[in-house]
């Protein structure tokens, strides 16, 4: 039953790790000879105690996305892949480990103007549901700064839930602000009046 709350996010050996399901076996294969097994607390949030970081900032983050808002009429089709798509994102157990390894936020703390891999998990779901009718490209775009993430993988490489982080949420919502702030066709479109 490991690995599903999230609650227990570190770092050992500077590996972000949820500490439920680190084996001392492998930590203690994977650490040179000699050298101490390194645990720290996760590094892009502040310290309360120990091991203990303060994560509020992902709850006012979260206030800030816009819920579901589907159609009104019962009579919708929801498909199968559509489903699973979904279903990825949902499996996020909303550990931070993606977040803590995230350099827009680790290194560069920009917390007030970037979401972060979680977040932008989120946003994906919401945006490629299909009975979700928000348009949140605007604020993915200017608020929540999908600009700032130059696609290291490296949320992906750390997620337990093994979500494709990078290649299903944050390149979509990438080609949809591209698609509709960048692409010279929906722009002329938009200037003559074609498209909302």
């Amino acid at each position: 039953k490991a690995g599903k709350c999230g609650s227990c996010g570190a770092e050992v050996n500077g590996k972000p790790k949820l500490m439920c399901m680190t084996r001392v076996e492998d930590v203690l294969e994977e650490t040179p000879d000699g050298e101490p097994v390194l645990i720290k607390p996760m590094q892009a949030f502040p310290l309360t105690k120990d091991l203990v970081t303060d994560n509020s900032w992902a709850y006012e983050m979260d206030k800030r996305i816009e819920p579901i808002s589907g159609h009104e009429e019962p009579d919708w089709e929801f498909h199968q892949e559509e489903a699973e798509r979904l279903q990825e994102f949902r499996s996020c157990i909303e550990c931070m480990l993606c977040v803590n390894t995230c350099h827009v936020l680790r290194e560069h703390q920009k917390f007030d103007e970037f979401a972060g891999p979680r977040f932008f998990v989120r946003l994906a779901n919401l945006e490629m549901h299909p009975l979700d009718t928000v348009s949140r490209i605007p604020e993915i775009k200017d608020d929540f700064g999908i600009g700032y993430c130059n696609i290291t993988k490296c949320c992906t490489e750390v997620c337990p839930a093994g979500i494709n982080i990078t290649d299903n949420a944050i390149i979509p919502l990438k080609e949809r602000v591209v698609t509709e702030y960048y692409d010279p066709l929906a722009m002329l479109a938009r200037k003559l009046g074609l498209r909302g």
